[in-house]
C-alpha cells in the first residue's frame, strides 16, 4: 500500500473533515502516514493523531520557520516525547532561507541541535531545506547526520546533490511537484536516483499534484505522484508503491 512519509493533518486546513478523511485512507490504498510536526504547538497535536489512528505515526521537531521559538527547555520536552513508540523521527528540521526571518544563524544553531538530538535518541531525521543547499550539506556533514539517516523532504536541488545525500544514507522525498510542468530538476532527480532511495510524500495540505494543483492536498492524491514516477522510471505503478513503501518502513524502522 502507499506510504505517505510526510503530511500535516494537524493543519487548520483539515479542521472540517480531518476525522473522516483520515479514516478513509486505508480503504483508498493509503496504508501508512507519518504526520510531521513543525511548530511547538503541533507537537502534541501530532502525537494525538498518531495515538488516534493505527495507520498514523508522527515525527517531532521544530521547522526552521519556527526555530526562533526554540529553547533548550523545549528541546528537552521534545526529547522526552520522542520516547513515545508512535514517534518515529525527529522533524521537520533544517534551513529555509527563502524568507529573511528567522535569522540564518538561529536556524543553523537549532538545526545542529536537533541533528544532535536525533543521534541521542537514535531516530532518523526529516530535513527541510529551501534555498540553503550548501549550508544544509555542511551542517549535516559536520554533525554526522549519516549516523541517523533520514530523508531530505520536498527535494528541490540538483541530481548531483541528491546523489551526495544518498551517499550519506538519506532518502529523497518526492511529492506533487514532480507532476508540475516546470519540475525539470525534480524529474531529473527522479530519473537518476534509484527507486530504492526515493520516498512518496504529500506535504499536505500543500503542493497538490496536477490535476489538483493549487487546491488542498491530501494522501488521496498520491496515486498521481505514483503514476508520474512510474512513467519517468519506466516501471509499473505497483513497483513504485512496493519499493517506496519498503523504503519508508526501512527509514522509519517499521519493518
Amino acid at each position: 500500500m502507499i506510504f505517505d512519509t510526510h503530511a500535516h493533518y494537524d493543519d487548520d486546513a483539515f479542521d472540517s473533515d480531518r476525522e473522516s478523511l483520515l479514516e478513509s485512507l486505508p480503504a483508498a490504498g493509503i496504508g501508512t502516514v507519518v504526520n510531521i510536526a513543525a511548530s511547538p504547538e503541533s507537537i502534541d497535536a501530532c502525537l494525538g493523531l498518531a495515538h488516534t489512528y493505527d495507520h498514523v505515526y508522527c515525527a517531532l521537531g521544530i521547522h526552521p520557520e519556527h526555530c526562533a521559538e526554540m529553547t533548550e527547555a523545549l528541546l528537552e520536552e521534545i526529547r522526552i516525547k520522542l520516547q513515545d513508540p508512535r514517534a518515529v523521527a525527529v522533524g521537520e528540521i533544517g534551513l529555509d532561507y527563502y524568507w529573511p526571518e528567522p535569522n540564518p544563524e538561529i536556524q543553523r544553531y537549532w538545526f545542529m541541535r536537533q541533528l544532535q538530538l536525533a543521534q541521542e535518541v537514535d531516530l532518523p531525521v526529516v530535513i527541510h531545506s529551501r534555498e540553503a543547499a550548501a549550508d544544509t550539506m555542511k551542517i549535516m556533514k559536520d554533525n554526522h547526520a549519516e549516523r541517523s539517516g533520514g530523508v531530505v523532504h520536498c527535494y528541490s536541488y540538483s541530481a548531483e546533490m541528491a546523489a551526495e545525500f544518498v551517499k550519506m544514507g538519506f532518502y529523497i522525498g518526492v511529492g506533487g511537484v514532480v507532476t508540475f510542468k516546470n519540475a525539470r530538476k525534480l524529474v531529473e532527480v527522479t530519473q537518476k536516483i534509484p527507486l530504492e532511495h526515493l520516498l512518496l510524500e504529500t506535504d499536505c495540505p500543500y503542493l497538490a499534484p496536477v490535476p489538483y494543483r493549487g487546491k488542498r492536498n491530501s494522501s488521496l492524491y498520491l496515486p498521481y505522484v505514483v503514476a508520474r514516477i512510474a512513467e519517468i522510471k519506466g516501471v509499473t505503478e505497483e513497483e513504485v508503491i512496493r519499493v517506496t513503501e519498503q523504503n519508508a518502513r526501512n527509514m522509519y524502522r517499521l519493518s
